[in-house]
């Protein structure tokens, strides 16, 4: 069944509301991508109009940026501190953005959308 990111079909009491049209292409979503901290692994998905999103399953590299500096580097993602989407990603080892990763340089804040972008940018706390 097609994942739609429509109002629900039920009343906040439980009752139905009544169906005005069937579900829309616009409309439809898909599973998150729940990027994970490992060897890199990425999905090509097809968008609207045919064009292509590439989207990161695993990664162990992130794009850090010191905002002292101005630099920036290649860094490997050594694990996974706190994640304000859901505490329980942590143990999972799930990267959103906002999550804090442990790397050689320090703690850094992802700041890109790993599972909509195909690479991840992190800034140095």
């Amino acid at each position: 069944m097609a994942i739609s990111q429509e109002r629900s079909k039920r009343k906040v009491g439980g009752s139905r509301y009544v169906d005005f049209r069937k579900k829309k292409g616009f409309a439809l979503g898909r599973d998150p991508t729940h990027t994970k901290l490992g060897e890199v692994k990425k999905k090509t998905i097809r968008k609207m109009a045919g064009g292509r999103k590439e989207v990161n399953l695993t990664v162990d590299t992130i794009n850090l940026i010191d905002p002292k500096t101005k630099k920036s580097s290649k860094i490997k993602i050594d694990k996974v501190l706190e994640n304000p989407a859901n505490r329980h990603f942590v143990r999972r080892n799930i990267i959103t953005r906002g999550t804090v990763v442990e790397t050689s340089k320090g703690k850094a804040k992802i700041t890109s959308r790993p599972g909509q972008e195909g690479s991840i940018n992190a800034v140095l706390i």
